[in-house]
C-alpha cells in the first residue's frame, strides 16, 4: 500500500475520531538540519566509530546547532500513570535545557496510548502530525508499517556520523535485523535477556484455603486452588480482554518446538484462534468461567487501570503487569485490606500437567524504530543526534536514576540506591522513566553484571517487598530454556497487514461468545467460530505464511 492510499484510508477515522488531546501542533515538515554526536561525544570520537567509507564532510555539520531551529518530535507511551504528565515534567524540561537548547531544536513528546499504540499512530499519520520516530515492540506490526510506506530507508554512514556512539552500541543489531527487500529501514534499542512482567497473587487468600503458592505447579493446581478461593467467598483470579498481543496459549503448545509451526500460526499481532492450542486454552477459560473461578466481566477490562481497580478492591486475587518500585498497587491494596499479603504465582500455574512452561523470548532489540517519511533531513539527523545524546553515559545514568542526593545515592558498587520517600520535582515515573530511555536500552544495565542484577532488584522492589523482584527474576532465569523467539520474516506479508485490524476485532468477538458459551455447547461455538475467522481472512494469512516459510523467508 502506497503512503498516499495509507493517508486516504485513515483519514475519515480520523475526522469521526478527531486529533488526539495531546498532539502538538507541529506538522512534520519542520526547519533545518543537524548533526552532532551528543554533548560528551567529540568529534574524534565521530570520526573513529563511523564505518571506513563515510567521507568526512560529506554530511552538514551541526556540532554547534542548528542554523535555523528545528522540531523534533519523540513518541512516549502514555501509560495512565497518576499525577504523571508524559510531555512536561522535569525530564522533558530536562532534556530541552540539556540537549535541546545546545543544539537549536524544540524536542516535542507525541503521547502514544500503550493499549491502542497502532490507532493512535495511524491517525497521526492520517494528520500529518506523527513524531519523526515511528516505534513498536514487535516486528509483525514494524513491517506493517514499512509495507505501508511511511518509514524512509536509512543511510547508515549517515546514523554513524550524528550518532557514533548509538552506531557503536547497537550496529551489530541494525545490520543483522534492520533490513527488509534489501533495504535499511530499522533501528533498534537494546534489549539484555530479562523481564520483570508478573503476575501478582494474594499469598494470604492462597493460604487461608490451606494452601502454598509453591503448591501451584500446573494448571490443574491452579484451578483448584480457584475453586477453594469461591467456596470460601474470597473472590476469583483477575482476568481481561485479549487485546493486541497474542500469546496466550503457548503453555498449551507441544515441546519441543516445531520452529515451522511456530512461525506459521506465532504472531503477536494476529491470534491463531483456529490451533489446538488456542482450543485448549479457551476450553480451560471456558470452564474458569462457567464455574465462576475468573472476573465475570472479564471482556470489560480492556486496560491496566481496569484490572488494577478490581485487585486493589479486594474482588480479584491475581494482578499481571510489570513490576516496579515505585509501583501503587500493593500500598492501594493494602488500604483496603491491611492484611492483604503478596507473593509471585509461579510460571508454572498456568501449565497443563505433562506440558512445559513455554513462552515467548524477547528478539534480541528492545523497541523497533523507523524515521518518518515525511522527517525533513534536518529532523532526520536530530534524530541521530537525540540518540547519541541519550548514549552517553552521563546522561542516560540521570534520566534512569534522577538527582544524587534527591532521587538516589550511590552505593560501594557505584549502584545508584534509590530514595523510596522521595516526592520532589524531580521523582521519576512510575516505571523509572523507562518510556523515555527505552529509545536506546530496555532496562538499565551497569558494566558490572553483579551490579547490573543488583539494578533489577532494586527498579523492581516495592520497598518492604524485595523478595518479589528476587522472585521474579529467579522464575525468569528458571525457565529460559523454555523460551522461544517468534520466526522473523524477512518479506512483507501482505495479507497480515490487510486483514490485521479486522480479524483483532472479530477475535475479540469471537473468542469471547466462545468462553461465556454454556460448557456443553463450547465445542459447537468454537467450530462456528474457527470457521468464520478463517473465512475472514485467517486462511489467506496462512496460506502467505506458508508460501514464505516454504521459500526460507523467515529466521
Amino acid at each position: 500500500m502506497s503512503k498516499k492510499n495509507f493517508v486516504s484510508m485513515f483519514m475519515a477515522l480520523f475526522v469521526v475520531l478527531g486529533i488526539l488531546s495531546g498532539c502538538s501542533n507541529n506538522n512534520n515538515g519542520n526547519t533545518n538540519s543537524s548533526n552532532d554526536p551528543s554533548p560528551s561525544a567529540s568529534a574524534n570520537n565521530t570520526a573513529s566509530n563511523a564505518p571506513s567509507d563515510a567521507a568526512e564532510g560529506k554530511y552538514p555539520d551541526y556540532s554547534k546547532g542548528f542554523p535555523e531551529k528545528v522540531t523534533l518530535q519523540i513518541p512516549v507511551y502514555e501509560r495512565a500513570f497518576e499525577g504523571w504528565n508524559v510531555t512536561d515534567n522535569y525530564y522533558t524540561r530536562w532534556i530541552q535545557k540539556e540537549f535541546g537548547d545546545k543544539y537549536n531544536i524544540d524536542v516535542k513528546f507525541i503521547p502514544i496510548t500503550r493499549n491502542s499504540e497502532v490507532t493512535d499512530y495511524e491517525q497521526l499519520l492520517a494528520s500529518h502530525k506523527a513524531p519523526d520516530i515511528i516505534f513498536h515492540y514487535d516486528m509483525p506490526q514494524a513491517l506493517a508499517y514499512y509495507g505501508e510506506d511511511v518509514m524512509q530507508e536509512l543511510d547508515y554512514d549517515e546514523i554513524a556520523n550524528y550518532a557514533p556512539t548509538y552506531w557503536k552500541n547497537m550496529s551489530e543489531t541494525i545490520k543483522q535485523y534492520g533490513a527488509v527487500d534489501g533495504k535499511n529501514v530499522f533501528f533498534f534499542a537494546a534489549r539484555p535477556s530479562v523481564d520483570n512482567f508478573t503476575t501478582l497473587i494474594r499469598k494470604d487468600w492462597v493460604e487461608k484455603v490451606g494452601m502454598k503458592v509453591e503448591d501451584l505447579t500446573s494448571l490443574e493446581k491452579y484451578n483448584e486452588l480457584l475453586e477453594k478461593w469461591k467456596a470460601a467467598g474470597l473472590g476469583t483470579a483477575g482476568a481481561s480482554l485479549l487485546q493486541n498481543n497474542y500469546t496466550y496459549n503457548y503453555a498449551f503448545r507441544d515441546w519441543p518446538v516445531d520452529p515451522k509451526y511456530r512461525a506459521l500460526y506465532s504472531d503477536l499481532g494476529v491470534a491463531d484462534l483456529t490451533t489446538k492450542d488456542s482450543e485448549k486454552y479457551l476450553k480451560n477459560l471456558n470452564y474458569e468461567y462457567n464455574h465462576g473461578l475468573i472476573d465475570k466481566e472479564f471482556y470489560l477490562r480492556n486496560d491496566d487501570a481496569k484490572t488494577k481497580a478490581e485487585f486493589v478492591a479486594g474482588k480479584t486475587g491475581t494482578y499481571s503487569f510489570y513490576l516496579a518500585s515505585n509501583t501503587d498497587v500493593l500500598t492501594a491494596t493494602l488500604k483496603n485490606n491491611a492484611d492483604a499479603q503478596f507473593d509471585v504465582l509461579p510460571g508454572t500455574a498456568g501449565v497443563p500437567e505433562g506440558n512445559k512452561p513455554q513462552a515467548r523470548a524477547y528478539w534480541p532489540f528492545g523497541l523497533i524504530m523507523g524515521v518518518n517519511y515525511e522527517s525533513t533531513p534536518e529532523e532526520r539527523a536530530a534524530v541521530w543526534m537525540y540518540l547519541d545524546w541519550m548514549s552517553q553515559p552521563a546522561n542516560l545514568f540521570y534520566l534512569q536514576n534522577g538527582v544524587e542526593g534527591q532521587n538516589y545515592t550511590l552505593d560501594a558498587d557505584g549502584l545508584a540506591v534509590k530514595n523510596p520517600d522521595f516526592k520532589g520535582e524531580s521523582v521519576l515515573s512510575q516505571n523509572n522513566n523507562k518510556d523515555y530511555f527505552a529509545l536506546v536500552s530496555e532496562v538499565v544495565q551497569y558494566t558490572d553484571p553483579a551490579v547490573t542484577r543488583k539494578a533489577y532488584l532494586q527498579n523492581w522492589s516495592p520497598p518492604g517487598y524485595e523478595s518479589l523482584a528476587d522472585k521474579v527474576l529467579n522464575n525468569f532465569d528458571s525457565l529460559a530454556e523454555f523460551r522461544t523467539p517468534d520466526a522473523l520474516f524477512t518479506v512483507v506479508l501482505d495479507k497480515v497487514n490487510e486483514y490485521k485490524a479486522d480479524l483483532n476485532s472479530l477475535f475479540q468477538e469471537l473468542y469471547v461468545k466462545v468462553v461465556l458459551a454454556p460448557e456443553d455447547q463450547f465445542q459447537a461455538t468454537y467450530d462456528d467460530a474457527k470457521e468464520t475467522y478463517l473465512d475472514a481472512g485467517y486462511q489467506e494469512i496462512l496460506d502467505e505464511k506458508q508460501k514464505a516459510i516454504d521459500a526460507g523467508q523467515f529466521k
